[in-house]
């Protein structure tokens, strides 16, 4: 049987799942899963070791990998579990020499674990694909790992510090992209405002996304994800009011509206940066749409401080809001702070995702009778230039980009 992968988590993880999966089969590897997964809370790990155990019951002749963030922050916890026949670190996984040493000598045979140390990787070396089966748009990872140790964060210790891909490899990649068919292309990474400050003259992401845009004249979309804003560069705000190619959404790591949980976050903005960020790139891009991370309840928060992450959704005029209740993550040192009760926690979470709703319901209310530019996905669904979910009532073919004219939403999505 060919070799299936399960992907938890960030969209770089979906690129790297795609490498993964093109090594292990072009090493003859058959009836594999691989399990990808994600350390970003501790309910992603719980997820995973949930998602092993069924996929051994579904499919008991399958040998089960285990890599991705969780497995290199908690490899004993996989290798301690009957259904797990490899353990994988994030250095190893990506290497083809890896998934040709499992076919060569036997996933049972080798030893369970092969994680090294994380912090040790100096580079990111670009994979190149030719697409991402399933997916309309490819995502292309440009930076890999963080410098910064936000308090609640675990993901440095499963990525490693900062690292990026040459520009000239990125190019190349978009490149391969567009000639197979791909219409967008998502730049992606962990950190990727901080890209480029480990290269030879330090080039910034602004740079990045100009050379992309010059050297691949046929790309058609081209999307940045999630961003710290305070590292925003001048060439990437120059590139958002000129460069009509990038699309009209940004989707930004604010996690608080409160400056004091911003500090204990060890955050490197304060509410008013983010405010003067949103309003500053508006006027630059009046069709602008904003996403955001924001925790609720995290350590020491009160309901005071909550209520100003409640006024940000306003403040900065977000439109699409991912919530997470706050879960302490065992090793990071929001874990040791005093922590909200768990039922505080899940109604903030509550209140702040009704907030995003009613946000969202008035970004579906503007939309109506707009003419934009849809690139359709699967199931009569596509994606507007600002990243806004359209339903179809009728059949469309994958893969198309049609300018088509709104008639109204269901409360979620956008009709068509």
């Amino acid at each position: 049987m060919a070799v299936e992968v399960v992907t938890f988590g960030c969209r770089l993880n979906i690129t790297e799942s795609e490498t993964m999966q093109r090594h292990a089969e072009s090493a003859g590897l058959g009836d594999v899963v691989i399990v990808n997964t994600c350390a970003v809370t501790a309910e992603a790990t719980r997820q995973a070791r949930q998602s092993i155990r069924r996929i051994a019951r579904e499919r008991p002749e399958a040998r089960i990998v285990v890599t991705g963030c969780a497995a290199q922050v908690e490899p004993e916890t996989f290798a301690a579990m009957p259904e797990v026949s490899k353990v994988l670190g994030n250095e190893d996984k990506m290497k083809p020499e890896t998934w040709a040493a499992v076919r060569d000598f036997g996933i049972a045979a080798t030893e369970k674990v092969a994680v090294n140390d994380i912090m040790a990787v100096r580079e990111t070396a670009l994979h190149l694909i030719e697409g991402l089966r399933g997916h309309t748009r490819a995502f292309v990872q440009v930076q890999n790992g963080c410098d910064h140790r936000c308090t609640f964060c675990i993901i440095p210790y499963g990525r490693g510090n900062s690292r990026s891909v040459p520009m000239g490899a990125v190019v190349d990649q978009v490149r391969l992209l567009v000639e197979h068919g791909s219409r967008e292309v998502v730049l992606t990474g962990v950190d990727i405002t901080s890209y480029g400050a480990d290269l030879p003259g330090a080039p910034r992401l602004g740079a990045l996304v100009k050379a992309v845009l010059r050297h691949v004249p046929e790309l058609e979309r081209l999307r940045i994800s999630s961003i710290d804003s305070v590292e925003a560069d001048e060439d990437l705000l120059d590139a958002i009011a000129n460069e009509k190619r990038l699309m009209p959404h940004l989707h930004l790591s604010l996690q608080a509206g409160d400056d004091m949980i911003l500090k204990r976050m060890k955050r490197r903005h304060s509410r008013d940066d983010a405010i003067r960020f949103c309003d500053q790139v508006r006027s630059l891009r009046p069709d602008m749409v904003f996403g955001a991370d924001i925790i609720a309840g995290f350590p020491t928060e009160t309901e005071e401080m909550f209520s100003r992450s409640l006024d940000i959704v306003a403040e900065c005029g977000l439109t699409h809001l991912h919530v997470f209740p706050f879960s302490p993550r065992p090793g990071t040192p929001a874990a040791r702070m005093p922590q909200v009760s768990r039922d505080v926690v899940k109604d903030r979470a509550r209140r702040l995702r009704e907030k995003g709703e009613a946000a969202l319901l008035r970004h579906l209310d503007a939309e109506v009778g707009a003419t934009r530019n849809v690139l359709i996905e699967l199931n009569r669904i596509g994606r507007t230039e600002s990243f806004t979910p359209v339903r179809f009532s009728s059949a469309v073919e994958r893969g198309d980009l049609r300018p088509v004219t709104i008639t109204g939403h269901n409360g979620r999505e956008l009709v068509a």
